[in-house]
């Protein structure tokens, strides 16, 4: 679909408290009712260009004059309180959501009603692209903290895409990595043990948080163990006996939720001995 089609997009009537500097939107998670508040941006702002996180969502090479005019894209911020409903699989796509701090988890519910995590995303990252294909949002997005999102409206996107070829060409890119990572997922889940899907987690987060400028070799988990285990498709005993076992093999080191890989290639090794082991498992069956 092309960028020039979001024009058609129609915005969804949502009853809003306003007052001079934000406005307060109510949002229904189950029977808990909880407040997401919307900052207009003002002059005081911290903008694209000025941004910590701009070297991550602004395309590079871009004159001085097309980097201020990014400005334009974001005009409001939203601060998601933890464990909030921010959109829900069925609802129509009016922007995309770049993460200024915190993180936020993607699921779907199957027909039993069991709610399966399909990703995760970080500070730095965008959500909102799981709907560009067909304008509706096929996953419900929560907030795993406290988060805070810079608000990209697809009105503004698709003018400033026509004007900025680059930002178009950024917007393929991040879409094309979400596709890839899908992939990863769907692969990880097909193949490998349950050692080897733990392992390439751990290791997909540690290229994530250095592409993202963080520590690629110690960070925290935002998410939970059980929330791993949704993840992968494991259980939480499963989940906390192998982060034990790779702790006391000398592949990780972990308190509580903050994790320090000591060996990359070890992980990166457990890997691959299974797949070499199925491959010649399969040779010798064929």
């Amino acid at each position: 679909m092309s960028l020039q089609a979001f024009h058609r997009l129609r915005y969804p009537i949502i009853k809003t408290t306003i007052n001079r500097r934000s406005r307060i939107f109510n949002c229904y998670q189950g029977h808990a009712h909880t407040m997401i508040k919307h900052q207009l941006l003002n002059k005081d702002s911290v903008y694209c260009n000025t941004c910590v996180l701009g070297h991550i969502c602004v395309p590079q090479g871009l004159s001085a004059q097309d980097a201020a005019r990014l400005n334009e894209l974001v005009k409001e911020r939203i601060r998601i309180p933890k464990g909030t409903l921010f959109f829900k699989a069925g609802d129509r796509l009016t922007a995309l959501y770049g993460i200024r701090s915190g993180s936020m988890k993607l699921q779907l519910e199957n027909e039993s009603g069991h709610m399966q995590i399909t990703g995760f995303v970080f500070a730095g990252e965008i959500i909102g692209l799981d709907a560009l294909a067909e304008n509706v949002h096929v996953s419900n997005a929560i907030a795993m903290e406290d988060t805070e999102v810079c608000v990209i409206r697809m009105n503004d996107l698709s003018y400033l895409s026509k004007e900025i070829p680059a930002l178009a060409y950024r917007v393929t890119r991040l879409m094309s990595q979400e596709i890839s990572r899908s992939h990863s997922m769907v692969l990880s889940l097909g193949a490998m043990r349950s050692e080897q899907r733990l392992a390439a987690f751990l290791i997909n987060l540690s290229q994530r948080f250095a592409c993202l400028g963080y520590s690629g070799s110690e960070y925290v988990l935002r998410m939970s163990r059980e929330e791993i285990g949704n993840y992968l498709g494991l259980t939480l005993e499963t989940v906390s006996r192998l982060l034990s076992r790779f702790a006391k093999e000398g592949l990780i080191r972990i308190h509580q939720r903050e994790v320090r890989i000591l060996d990359f290639n070890g992980l990166q090794t457990l890997i691959q001995n299974e797949n070499i082991h199925r491959a010649d498992l399969r040779k010798a069956l064929a």
